[in-house]
């Protein structure tokens, strides 16, 4: 901060300057001795001729007075920037940001420096000044011990629409757009829970925002939208996209088809979404891995290949197949099954044809069937290398293992089964339930069309 001693030189120096004023302009504002929180009342009446005398007046070190007086705080901790900024009066602060520009990252007591102050004013020609003399004070949160929030934020908070968006004209990132709050709310979860539908309209329409962003409740801005419709004494209000302010005027488009139309997502939906995508990454990358180990056992089979002509024999051939003919067709059988299976599973999962979760399991039950042949390709390989008076042994261990492989395949089968029979007993409950409901409702609507055909016939009696 300003030292005391340039302090009392910079007011001295605005006494003797406002006293030559006065005698020209009695109009000008003078309060007696030049206190700490005059100036402060300068900005608020903004009495630019005040600011410009002491931005013309050479001080000491070769500063304005006004670079020391710009400093000065009144009791909630606000520099005349900060009153000039929220009061709109942007000559004082084009005079203020010339004589210091550091003023602009000064916080008041409530954490707000004077571009937040602006923002909640929605002061736009202030705002057009203090970017082009500091653009960081754009990017420092509101210091509210706990709580901080982005000057996004203060936007939609004051449905400030249209200095939100000269602020994203400005800062064209994604970053910028995406910063979160406190609660880890994007300004499309606040707009959202404060029902500014302007701002929710513009922030889909023409930013880079991250529509299925989650806060730290782990919600989107699509689950806040649906509960506050829940909530909303008007739901309709909410379908229409239609403000307090403008009930009566028609909107073309609804808020969630809005949204859907974005590809926003609930939570829920969103969980199920990245479970598809991480079990499409996880099964290409078991497909290609089996894929490399399928084709490098065909095309170098256990035992190697025949390096002459000799013996019935030609080069090239794999030794296995003279050796061991009868393990060798299993062996080349199992081998070309797992590649197959693995080819198919890379070409369904590039395709991006396979997205549901059903499909996915179809894949799951292909790439267990090319796991089981490797592992049966495995068990012909080790015969091979094994000498024959092991093999006894190894042919134990051979049974023993494929037993337990398919005593898991079994437990997995069943468990998977369980759920899918659950699964579709749950989806025919559902579907009796909505059938009941429908023709409950039919039967209802359809009662007053029968009873008056009786009605006239009883009429005609009585007559």
């Amino acid at each position: 901060m300003v030292e005391r001693g340039d302090q009392e030189a910079a007011n001295k120096e605005l006494v003797d300057s406002l006293r030559e004023e006065k005698e020209s302009n009695p109009g000008l504002l003078v309060i007696g001795y030049f206190k700490w929180n005059d100036l402060h009342l300068a900005a608020i009446k903004g009495e630019t001729k005040v600011f410009r005398i002491l931005s013309e007046r050479q001080g000491e070190h070769q500063r304005s007075p006004l670079h020391f007086l710009s400093e000065t705080l009144d009791s909630h901790q606000r520099s005349p920037l900060h009153l000039a900024s929220a009061h709109g009066h942007s000559e004082i602060v084009k005079l203020l940001v010339e004589a210091n520009s550091k003023v602009c990252l000064a916080r008041d007591r409530d954490g707000l420096n004077p571009l937040h102050a602006a923002a909640v004013a929605g002061e736009l020609d202030v705002l057009e000044a203090l970017l082009k003399a500091n653009p960081c004070a754009a990017r420092v949160t509101v210091d509210r011990g706990r709580e901080r929030d982005t000057i996004l934020h203060l936007c939609v908070k004051y449905d400030q629409l249209e200095f939100l968006k000269r602020l994203l004209e400005h800062f064209k990132g994604e970053e910028f757009v995406n910063t979160k709050d406190h609660s880890g709310n994007t300004i499309l979860h606040l707009a959202v829970a404060n029902k500014r539908f302007k701002i929710i309209k513009y922030v889909l329409g023409e930013t880079k925002i991250n529509v299925n962003a989650k806060n730290a409740s782990n919600q989107t801005a699509m689950d806040i939208l649906i509960r506050g419709r829940g909530e909303s004494t008007k739901p309709e209000d909410w379908e229409l996209g239609i403000d307090d302010q403008e009930r009566t005027e028609p909107e073309e488009h609804g808020i969630e088809e809005l949204f859907r139309a974005k590809k926003g997502k609930r939570e829920k939906d969103l969980t199920h979404y990245e479970w598809i995508e991480n079990k499409r990454k996880s099964l290409t990358i078991v497909a290609i891995l089996l894929a490399t180990i399928a084709f490098q056992a065909g095309v170098n089979p256990p035992g190697g290949v025949w390096l002459d002509n000799l013996n019935g024999h030609q080069a090239g051939e794999a030794v296995m197949a003279y050796n061991h003919p009868h393990s060798y067709p299993y062996f080349i059988c199992c081998n070309t099954i797992g590649f197959v299976a693995s080819l198919i599973t890379i070409t369904c999962l590039i395709s991006g044809v396979f997205k549901n979760r059903y499909y996915l399991v179809m894949l799951v039950v292909v790439m267990c069937i090319s796991i089981t042949s490797m592992a049966f390709t495995y068990a012909y390989a080790i015969v091979v290398f094994t000498p024959k008076w092991k093999r006894e042994a190894v042919n134990h261990t051979i049974v023993v293992a494929v037993i337990v492989w398919f005593g898991v395949q079994v437990i997995i089968l069943l468990f998977h089964g369980n759920r899918w029979i659950r699964d579709i007993a749950e989806n025919r409950a559902k579907a009796v339930r909505w059938i009941r409901r429908s023709g409950h409702g039919i039967s209802h609507r359809e009662e007053p069309k029968s009873q008056t055909p009786s009605l006239a016939g009883a009429t005609e009696e009585a007559v």
